[in-house]
């Protein structure tokens, strides 16, 4: 039986490195060195589908032996891209837009193999319906938790819980940035199966 390729994970997102840790699958994290600059009127979901092919390609061109992961998230509202707010005074405009509305996060998750052609790429949307958030409720979540490398300013997985009133997924781990059922159903694709002994 030939030995499964290697793993590498296209990321330097360490939520996407633990979560895909959950797998219990030795990997490698390699940076992808992809401009994330989204393109002129391109909807969300199809940012972070490009996003992540280009992330899992980028890497896989480095590394043709291996089975590359790459993902991307982009908080979608109303049709307009939120990303990853980078400061304070960004993650609080967000939050403020996010008040009370419902916006859609589109993480996408690719797969590439060079060495046999193969590539993929699927979509995990998660609605998340935001509470009505005062001021003071704001500045206090960000003080504390500090998502500023965070689409939409908001780590479901810790405090950022507190600012939602719902949250509607069919893969449970993409809220946090890495599809895990798509991942695996992927991964099985291309020649690694996590639950083979």
């Amino acid at each position: 039986m030939r030995p499964a390729p290697p793993l590498v994970l296209a990321s330097t997102s360490r939520y996407r490195r633990e979560l895909l840790q959950r797998l219990r699958l030795p990997f490698e994290v390699q940076s992808p060195e992809v401009d994330e600059t989204a393109r002129p009127a391109e909807p969300p979901a199809e940012l972070a589908l490009r996003l992540a092919l280009a992330k899992a390609r980028a890497v896989a061109a480095l590394r043709p032996d291996a089975v590359v992961i790459g993902s991307d998230q982009v908080c979608d509202l109303d049709g307009q891209a939120l990303g990853k707010p980078g400061d304070h005074e960004r993650a609080t405009a967000q939050l403020r837009r996010l008040s009370g509305r419902t916006a859609v996060f589109q993480t996408a998750v690719a797969v590439v193999r060079e060495d046999t052609g193969y590539s993929q790429v699927l979509l995990a949307p998660v609605t998340v319906r935001f509470r009505a958030l005062g001021n003071a409720e704001i500045e206090h979540y960000l003080r504390l938790e500090q998502p500023y490398d965070c689409a939409g300013s908001a780590k479901c997985e810790t405090l950022g819980i507190a600012l939602l009133d719902a949250i509607d997924s069919d893969d449970p781990t993409a809220l946090v940035g890495l599809p895990l059922i798509r991942t695996c159903r992927l991964l099985r694709a291309a020649g690694i199966d996590p639950l083979a002994a």
